[in-house]
């Protein structure tokens, strides 16, 4: 059975900078990079752990509320 090649949207490929010309497979545990535009050819081995989820204003907790220093202001009449 042939290894089915797919093309990554959107790639750019780091040697001649054509957009949507990578293509990507997998094949005894290591992933395959390759652009159908030049010679760019790319290994790397298929990682058992996740990478790290990248941080975003939704998925940061929230910063410590501030303490307010709090002062009494005394409004002044201007007629008396």
């Amino acid at each position: 059975m042939a290894t089915q090649k797919r093309f990554i949207a959107g790639a750019i490929c780091p040697r001649c900078a054509e957009m949507d010309r990578i293509r990507s497979w997998e094949q005894h545990g290591i992933r395959y990079r390759e652009c159908v535009s030049c010679d760019f050819f790319e290994q790397l081995p298929i990682e058992d752990e996740a990478p790290p989820e990248l941080e975003t204003r939704i998925n940061r907790e929230p910063p410590e509320p501030q303490a307010d220093d709090l002062q009494t202001v005394k409004i002044l009449d201007p007629k008396g």
